[in-house]
């Protein structure tokens, strides 16, 4: 029976067994380290300004899923029309930024749960979680699987008298997108299961790869700055995301908490964006409003959406963010959003939000859209 037992732990190990589905912790309790760096696993080797922006739109997890719709009813237009239709959405600066990236918007909506509970982990544990990159950047350099290539460079940077590991796109103008299988990595999950996301095998023992460059200037112009221009970058030291407010406001993005027309600012989070989903505990609920839900949920085996814990009241009425629906309003299996119908459809009725410090608020019409960016192979190690 020993014997057998110790079989069973080596298989577990060697992720040849399924795992136990990892234990919760109770609303509003901050995650624990080890939580935290299979929480951010699948993004902590992307590029900074890439992983900055995406840490942000984490936040915003309706307005991700609205825009992978947009992008799927919009496919012909490509370049400089994309980024000009996406000035028209009433969505965050960083989701409108990313629908140059089509395949990580659709990457991310793959696994909705996942990306959720990275946003409100961000969201409640900020410190931590960039902390937690920086950990995992540490481990994957340390094994040989983290080095400069041709795609990105590897440095680092001292910080508050702290060394952190720095990626940046190895071209200003061009940026490639990692592809890797987390396992591959770091070995198997044991505290939060990693994304559903498809990974491309690039050969025996291999699976950390690239998509085809894209370049930036198709889309924002040459004259748009390079990486450095970039609307989003971590400060590592201050465990901060910092905006750069000349990208956002030159590209004519919304920006209804962007306090300059210009430099750089530390990001904050607009819940007019948030669109109604409730914020995992109290605390965060308290500073941005809104319901409360569980801190993370768990994770579906199929990859398909879970429930964002957005839930019905008892008492003849239901919430929506903050609005009341009257009762007999007709209710639905809202999938992902329980309390927002697929599509975002009712949230765009009820929050014509997107003000911009240069004009009026953008209209919700769609008629421009993206192509799909990124060949499904390019360099790997």
């Amino acid at each position: 029976m020993r014997h057998i037992f110790c079989i069973v732990l080596f298989l577990q190990a060697a992720g040849m067994v399924a795992q136990p589905p990892p234990e919760l912790p109770p609303p509003g309790q901050t995650l624990a380290p080890d939580q935290l760096n299979n929480l951010v696993a699948p993004i902590a080797l992307y590029p900074d300004p890439l992983l900055s922006q995406i840490l942000v739109a984490s936040t915003y997890p309706l307005e991700l899923v609205q825009a992978s719709q947009w992008i799927a009813r919009n496919s012909r237009l490509a370049g400089a029309s994309i980024t000009r239709a996406a000035q028209e959405q009433n969505w965050d600066p960083s989701i409108q930024a990313l629908v140059v990236f089509p395949d990580l918007i659709k990457r991310l909506n793959e696994d909705i749960t996942w990306t959720t509970n990275l946003g409100n982990a961000f969201l409640n544990q900020q410190v931590d979680v960039m902390d937690a990159v920086q950990r995992m950047r540490l481990a994957a350099q340390n094994s040989g699987r983290l080095e400069s290539s041709s795609q990105e460079t590897v440095s680092s940077s001292v910080e508050s008298g702290r060394t952190y590991i720095v990626i940046e796109p190895a071209d200003p103008q061009i940026i490639y997108i990692p592809e890797y299988d987390p396992f591959y990595i770091w070995g198997a999950p044991f505290y939060y299961p990693y994304p559903i996301w498809p990974h491309r095998h690039y050969g025996p023992g291999v699976y950390f790869g690239y998509g085809a460059g894209i370049s930036l200037g198709l889309y924002f112009g040459g004259g748009w700055g390079g990486w450095g221009g970039w609307g989003w970058n971590p400060g590592w030291g201050g465990h901060r995301i910092i905006v750069n407010n000349n990208f956002i406001h030159r590209y004519n993005f919304n920006a209804g908490r962007v306090g300059s027309l210009s430099g750089r600012t530390d990001w904050a989070h607009d819940a007019a964006h948030r669109q109604g989903v409730p914020y995992s505990n109290g605390a965060v609920s308290a500073r941005f409003g809104g319901g409360v839900r569980q801190n993370l949920q768990t994770p579906r085996a199929t990859g398909q959406a879970g429930s964002m814990g957005i839930r019905s009241q008892t008492q003849g009425t239901a919430r929506m963010g903050g609005r009341q629906i009257a009762p007999g309003a007709p209710q639905q299996n809202h999938g992902a959003f329980g309390g927002v119908r697929d599509g975002g459809a009712a949230a765009r009725a009820h929050s014509d939000h997107g003000f911009s410090s240069l004009g009026p608020a953008r209209s919700g019409g769609g008629g421009a859209g993206a192509r799909t960016a990124g060949a499904p192979h390019g360099g790997r190690k």
